[in-house]
C-alpha cells in the first residue's frame, strides 16, 4: 500500500462544464444507449443509470419504479431466497434492469445458487458482486470463478478507484466496474482506511 498526498476532490468540489447544444429544452435529451459487453453476450438497451445497492436504496419498490423510467436497481442483499424467488417471479417483465448482489463469501453464493436454481428461466441475468475494498485477490478470484460458472450473466463488481483495478476486473470477467469507495450516508470506508 502506498499512501497518496495528492489533492482529492468530491462531488461537491466538482462542476460539470454545459456545451453548447442545438436542443430546445431538457426534455430532448435522450439518454439511452445500445451497451455491448465484453464477456456477456447479451446486450443492453436503456439508461445506464444505477440505482446502489445499499440497503436503503437497492429495494424492490426502487427497482419497479425506476423501471418504469427504464433506470437500472442493484437490490440490497438483505433480501431472503423467499423474498428473491417471489419477487423475481411476479416482476419478471423488469428482470433485464435489476441486478441481483452478492458478496464473495460461501453463504452469499450459496444464497445466489439457490435462487437461481429455484428461478430457472426467470432467473437475474444482471449480477453485482459487491465487496467494500475490492482490492484484493480473494475478490479476484471469485469473480473469474463465478464468471466460469455463469458465462451469460452481465456481471458488475466492485468497488475499486483506479483505473489499473477497474481493467483487472474487467479482465477477470466483469462486464462494468463498481466505482467509488466510501464514504455515503452510512458507509465509512473511506475514513476509517483511508482508502
Amino acid at each position: 500500500m502506498r499512501t497518496n498526498y495528492d489533492e482529492k476532490l468530491d462531488y461537491s468540489d466538482v462542476l460539470i462544464i454545459p456545451k453548447r447544444s442545438t436542443l430546445v429544452s431538457r426534455q430532448d435529451v435522450d439518454l439511452t444507449r445500445a451497451l455491448k459487453f465484453k464477456w456477456s453476450p447479451n446486450p443492453w438497451v436503456g439508461i445506464p443509470v444505477i440505482a446502489a445497492n445499499m440497503d436503503t436504496v437497492g429495494t424492490f419498490r426502487m427497482a419497479e419504479e425506476l423501471a418504469n423510467q427504464n433506470v437500472m436497481t442493484a437490490l440490497h442483499k438483505y433480501y431472503t431466497v423467499q423474498q428473491l424467488v417471489k419477487w423475481f417471479t411476479v416482476n419478471k417483465n423488469i428482470n433485464d434492469l435489476v441486478f441481483y448482489t452478492l458478496g464473495i463469501t460461501n453463504s452469499d453464493l450459496r444464497k445466489w445458487e439457490t435462487v437461481y436454481k429455484d428461478l430457472k428461466d426467470l432467473a437475474p441475468k444482471n449480477v453485482c458482486i459487491d465487496v467494500a475494498n475490492g482490492y484484493t485477490e480473494s475478490f479476484v478470484d471469485f469473480i473469474k470463478r463465478f464468471r466460469e460458472s455463469y458465462p451469460d450473466v452481465r456481471l458488475m463488481a466492485g468497488n475499486v478507484v483506479t483505473a489499473e483495478m477497474t481493467e483487472q476486473l474487467i479482465l477477470s470477467g466483469a462486464d462494468v466496474a463498481k466505482v467509488g469507495i466510501g464514504p455515503g450516508s452510512a458507509c465509512t470506508t473511506r475514513k476509517v482506511t483511508g482508502v
